[in-house]
């Protein structure tokens, strides 16, 4: 049951890596694109609880701290309490409410940006915030909210569709 589970939301953060890290680069007309790991690490976080929000988190920082160079572990901390905090929010739960999200989703940019702008660039004395959020965090932020609403979509389809398998699999058993 929770193991087929896991291995379609791993499968998925795989994915979510190939696309965001080897085919966003090579579209010519991104000035930003969204972060995908992210939008999946807060929305397992946010419809399965608190710990699988966690686990995803270790996950998807692990990959991308394997990817980039820097400091082992800088991705994975952010991660880790990305979907810590938005697993919180499972008690306000519920499928077909995408407000609750979409905010989830600029809170949790604003928060990935802020991370990285202060231990990648204000800890090197790079002091021009306006330029990094007017050029980086705007059109990342805005490009991350868009996606979400697609994608949010698929994460709740698969979800039903796993919710239904189990049920289906726990009442054949008896």
């Amino acid at each position: 049951m929770k193991f087929k589970r896991a291995v379609i939301n791993l499968g998925l953060i795989i994915i979510a890596f190939t696309i965001q890290n080897c085919v966003f680069p090579l579209i010519p007309f991104l000035s930003a694109s969204p972060n995908l790991l992210l939008i999946l690490t807060f929305s397992f976080g946010f419809i399965e609880g608190q710990r699988a929000g966690m686990w995803y988190g270790v996950l998807a920082g692990l990959l991308l701290d394997l990817f980039y160079s820097g400091p082992f572990g800088f991705y994975t901390l952010f991660y880790i309490y990305v979907g810590y905090i938005n697993g919180i929010c499972t008690q306000y739960y519920y499928e077909d409410y995408i407000t609750l999200p979409l905010i989830l989703s600029v809170l949790n940019e604003l928060a990935y940006n802020m991370y990285i702008y202060v231990f990648r660039f204000l800890i090197r004395g790079r002091l021009n915030f306006l330029y990094f959020f007017r050029h980086l965090m705007i059109p990342e932020i805005i490009f991350t909210v868009v996606t979400t609403l697609l994608l949010y979509r698929l994460i709740l389809f698969i979800n039903r569709k796993l919710k239904e398998f189990e049920s289906r699999r726990d009442t054949t058993i008896v």
